[in-house]
């Protein structure tokens, strides 16, 4: 996906197909690594593919599948990580515990360099995102928006048509549907977004389209 001089790759990690997304600034050729899940080899070839200068770690969420190889990744390259959210620390806390149990032995915890409240921003190379706390899916679990380059990388918040599960530790299917209409919803429809899991898309798709969305809010 490209958009304006935000270039993004996506690059499936983990028995989930988690989408691991590089992004990369084409005035700088700096970037970032969102939410690396695993298979720590196939991001630093997406890096190099990219020809991306690393200069962080971007986290949505403490969920195994997202923040798995974090340490590994951010050990490697000697980059901070920013986010999630503080809420999401008893995720990150039992990452090794969560990773024997879905056969992800290399997981490890890590403390964020950064964690991220609503209405901070972070950038990557010249661009600046915008992070939107969106609880639900977990209680920590935020979303970063570019509105230079008109897209927003939402994680398990929403998907294609579909929403994120609430029905893990701390989800909340109101509090998720309360994110999605104030933080998601509230963007242009020309807005794409790349989600956690499957195709990308727009909001003004989902909006019209999403059948966990359309008649919900009126």
């Amino acid at each position: 996906m490209a958009a304006s001089t935000l270039r993004i790759g996506v690059v499936p990690v983990t028995p989930f197909e988690q989408n691991c997304s590089i992004l990369r600034c084409e005035r700088t050729g700096r970037g970032a690594v969102v939410d690396p899940g695993g298979d720590i080899d196939r991001i630093v070839d997406g890096l190099q593919q990219m020809d991306v200068a690393l200069e962080k770690i971007l986290i949505t969420h403490g969920h195994i599948d997202h923040a798995g190889a974090t340490r590994a990744l951010a050990d490697r390259f000697g980059v901070p990580i920013e986010g999630p959210h503080p809420d999401d620390l008893f995720l990150i806390q039992d990452l090794p515990v969560h990773g024997r149990m879905f056969g992800l032995d290399s997981a490890q915890s890590f403390e964020p360099d950064r964690w991220l409240q609503d209405g901070e921003t972070v950038t990557v190379g010249e661009h600046r995102f915008e992070v939107r706390h969106c609880p639900g899916h977990t209680p920590g679990h935020i979303v970063f928006y570019s509105p230079e380059a008109g897209v927003a990388i939402v994680g398990d918040v929403i998907f294609d048509g579909s929403i994120g599960r609430t029905d893990l530790p701390r989800g909340n299917h109101a509090q998720l549907m309360q994110s999605i209409h104030d933080k998601l919803l509230s963007l242009d429809d020309q807005t794409g977004f790349v989600p956690g899991h499957g195709p990308t898309s727009t909001i003004g798709v989902q909006r019209r389209t999403n059948p966990f969305l359309v008649g919900e809010f009126r």
